[in-house]
């Protein structure tokens, strides 16, 4: 059963956890369950997507009920009115605080404006050599993401010299490799925690939070972060 996080007769929210594509896709024909197909019948109702999330990707995911509310909160979304914040643990001491501005190409080789925010939350530093070091270091961030480009979070990090661990591809094949190893974690380090927006029907203002998944949270023990 996925945790649903919010949901009244407009929208529910879910917890998507690491590994569960949104959709069916061609490029992951491996899959054998999507959101829209388990929410669908954890709730008894046709569902629509708002926003994606990656299947690396684990959070805070909407659904709406009908075309009206999807819309709206799609709109949202477009007139960043709506609020996206992610975590990640990222390699190396990353900047207390920096925009990037860094256009990106989509799959199509179309160069498209994406903006993203960071903010360090915590560091770590491991008496564990790595390469020419003789420790490894670590950070914690936080990110809200101005647009919404194809993995933005994880080739901005990238572009900073600081990639999420576990990413593949956009990410340190060395790094991820030595947390296969020594601490057997295979997942991407990235989580949408929150979305503040308004009510399609009401206006209201909604904060929805997602715990960190279960992978996440050792990580942060192991690394004290």
């Amino acid at each position: 059963m996925l945790e649903i996080l919010y949901q009244d007769d407009n929208f529910v929210a879910i917890n998507k956890p690491n590994g569960l594509l949104v959709h069916r896709s061609a490029i992951a024909n491996d899959a054998k369950e999507f959101a829209v197909q388990l929410v669908r019948d954890q709730t008894g109702r046709f569902v629509y997507p708002v926003h994606r999330l990656d299947r690396k990707t684990s959070g805070v995911l909407l659904f709406g009920f009908d075309k009206e509310s999807t819309r709206l909160l799609q709109k949202g979304i477009e007139d960043k009115t709506t609020l996206k914040e992610y975590y990640a643990i990222v390699r190396g001491y990353f900047p207390e605080s920096i925009v990037v501005d860094y256009p990106l190409i989509n799959d199509k080789g179309k160069k498209q404006a994406a903006v993203t925010h960071f903010r360090r939350v915590k560091t770590t530093e491991l008496a564990l050599p790595f390469g020419k070091h003789s420790t490894s270091r670590y950070s914690l961030v936080a990110v809200q993401p101005q647009t919404g480009r194809m993995h933005q979070i994880r080739k901005h990090c990238n572009h900073l010299r600081h990639p999420i661990i576990g990413d593949r591809p956009h990410g340190c094949n060395k790094q991820n490799r030595l947390f296969k190893e020594k601490w057997a974690m295979t997942t991407m380090l990235l989580h949408a925690r929150k979305l503040e927006l308004r009510h399609p029907k009401t206006n209201e203002k909604l904060s929805i939070q997602a715990d960190f998944p279960a992978e996440f949270k050792r990580m942060q023990t192991i690394l004290s972060l």
